[in-house]
């Protein structure tokens, strides 16, 4: 089968690799008919590279038709269309049953103290081969797998696997439905999707924050009040316009949607740079235990946010050093809510969101939609933010 593999900083290629096959009685064989870039994947295209090995196959937001399943496998029969979660739970443990399926005690990675396995995602989580090929074998497919309709098309499910829930988990983690401001720093697909999420729960202000003219344009004709980054002199500025449009207190909730990319801090870009000059075992270990990240974004979302409100964070951060402003948030008693989305946990809610009506307007939420054979150009497209990249699909089998 062909996928799409990871051989180094920014360099990721479409090979031939072997098909996957039945491993355990409770996994089944996927056909991929659609996949998506995350931002993630660029976290391993650059940030993450320590922790993957040539050869990885990458991607963690597919869904397709089940072409086989192994023995203990009941819920699935082959040729249904079913959404592969991008984490990988049991669904019986102590954490899968407090909702907690990122945390799966079964799939944990303890040998790097890190949370359940994840498709396509470096060893700190399993090194599971992922999604972004045209065939994917699913472990625990008794649990897993999200079966969705025949008829509309993959646009209007594929999201399930990652986009939605994170949003989803994001907007409710900053207290809609019940709080009356949310803003949202980052318009790429997760912040994108958060402010439709925040509109349909009933948000009365939702503001977006980006730099990005086709981001911004894209809320801004959705109805969300958007800001540019570049219209200030510094965050301060910013965060008194935030302020004038939320009787100046500032929003009840901050979503930081950007994580560790985030532009405007030179130290830990720096830094991550220069991982990728000492030998790959080295450069891993600094990451562990002296990491950093970039932080602006989070030290804007502490800024902006109102006393006693609350940051929730669904963009991904890796460092184990990150300086943060305590003592501001100890005084503004400002409450933080993060961490992988629990997809499994939020299923029952988003079915009906996408399965009777296209609440949410994903069948148009894709910019650009590629043959397999485009992921090349497609990273480094997504990565530089160039023809209007915010949301990009594959469709594995599609030509070029």
């Amino acid at each position: 089968m062909k996928a799409v593999v990871w051989h180094g900083r920014r360099d990721v290629r479409v090979e031939s690799v072997p098909d996957p096959t039945i491993q355990s009685p409770t996994d089944a064989i996927v056909r991929v008919t659609t996949t998506g870039l995350c931002g993630s994947d660029l976290h391993l295209y650059e940030v993450m590279a320590p922790f993957m090995t040539p050869g990885d196959v990458v991607g963690h937001e597919p869904m397709g038709i089940v072409e086989e399943v192994g023995s203990a496998i009941t819920g699935l029969a082959r040729g249904d269309r079913v959404v592969i979660p991008f984490n990988i739970s049991c669904g019986s443990c102590f954490m899968c049953d407090a909702g907690l399926q990122s945390q799966c005690e079964t799939t944990q990675n303890r040998e790097w103290g890190t949370g359940a396995s994840l498709f396509g995602y470096s060893k700190l989580y399993g090194q599971v081969p992922g999604g972004q090929a045209e065939l994917l074998r699913v472990p625990h497919a008794d649990y897993g797998p999200i079966t969705v309709p025949q008829g509309p098309p993959d646009d209007r499910f594929v999201y399930l696997s990652d986009v939605l829930p994170t949003s989803w988990q994001a907007v409710r983690y900053a207290g809609a439905p019940g709080v009356d401001s949310v803003a949202v720093l980052g318009l790429g697909p997760i912040g994108d999707m958060c402010c439709r999420v925040a509109h349909h729960l009933g948000v009365p202000t939702v503001i977006g924050v980006d730099l990005v003219d086709e981001r911004l344009e894209r809320r801004r004709r959705a109805g969300t009040t958007v800001l540019d980054l570049r219209s200030f002199d510094d965050d301060e500025d910013l965060v008194d316009a935030v302020r004038d449009l939320t009787g100046g207190r500032g929003p009840e909730s901050v979503i930081d949607a950007v994580g560790m990319e985030a532009h405007g801090a030179p130290m830990a870009a720096a830094a991550h740079k220069a991982t990728a000059l000492v030998p790959r075992a080295l450069s891993a270990r600094l990451m562990l235990t002296a990491g950093l990240d970039r932080l602006a974004a989070l030290r804007l979302a502490i800024a902006m946010v109102r006393r006693g409100g609350t940051v929730s964070i669904s963009g991904v951060y890796g460092g184990m050093t990150d300086p943060l402003p305590m003592m501001t948030m100890f005084d503004k008693q400002v409450q933080v809510r993060m961490g992988q989305a629990n997809v499994r946990r939020w299923v029952e809610d988003l079915l009906p969101l996408v399965v009777d009506d296209d609440v949410l307007g994903l069948e148009q939420f894709a910019t650009h939609r590629l043959p397999l054979d485009a992921a090349p150009d497609a990273y480094e497209m997504f990565q530089r933010k160039r023809d209007g990249a915010v949301k990009v699909l594959f469709q594995p089998g599609s030509s070029t």
